[in-house]
């Protein structure tokens, strides 16, 4: 067995609840295919070993997802959603899938930090890798908000 299957695993679910959520929501299409791109990246830099690269970008989209769903709201109110199911099935399933998004980010938190200690702890490598990734997932997290922010129409 790969040991990173569980991450190629948890990617995998993130990118089919994307795509599930951009079916719901029609009109936030692009924004989730742009969100499951990380999560593509991350299954190819698996396929072709660069793992380390990997985990590192992978713990920190999923802290900094759940920083901006927080902030945001999408998971009050999909916890606020859940606890009132509604007769409304595609605010239901927007709801569950926002929570497993968020699940999905603290499982791939804690498995590629195991992985990442486990492999590369200690080697040297880390406060490099963290900084490449951290700028990575800067400049993607920035565009993701830039374009969403490019959505909302003005309210003056």
């Amino acid at each position: 067995m790969k040991p990173y299957r569980d991450i190629a695993t948890l990617a995998t679910v993130q990118i089919a609840v994307f795509c599930l959520l951009a079916n719901l929501e029609p009109n936030f299409f692009l924004i989730h295919l742009y969100e499951s791109i990380l999560y593509i990246a991350i299954l190819v830099m698996l396929f072709y070993m660069v793992d380390r690269w990997a985990y590192m970008i992978g713990m920190l989209a999923s802290v900094v997802w759940l920083v901006l769903a927080f902030e945001t709201g999408i998971l009050g109110r999909a916890v606020h959603g859940m606890s009132e199911l509604r007769a409304d099935w595609t605010a239901n399933l927007v709801a569950l899938g926002a929570l497993m998004t968020a699940l999905v980010a603290v499982l791939m938190i804690v498995l590629c930090g195991r992985h990442w200690l486990k492999e590369y702890s200690g080697l040297g490598k880390t406060r490099r890798t963290f900084l490449v990734s951290l700028g990575i997932v800067a400049v993607y997290y920035g565009t993701l908000l830039r374009f969403f922010w490019a959505m909302i129409p003005n309210a003056s």
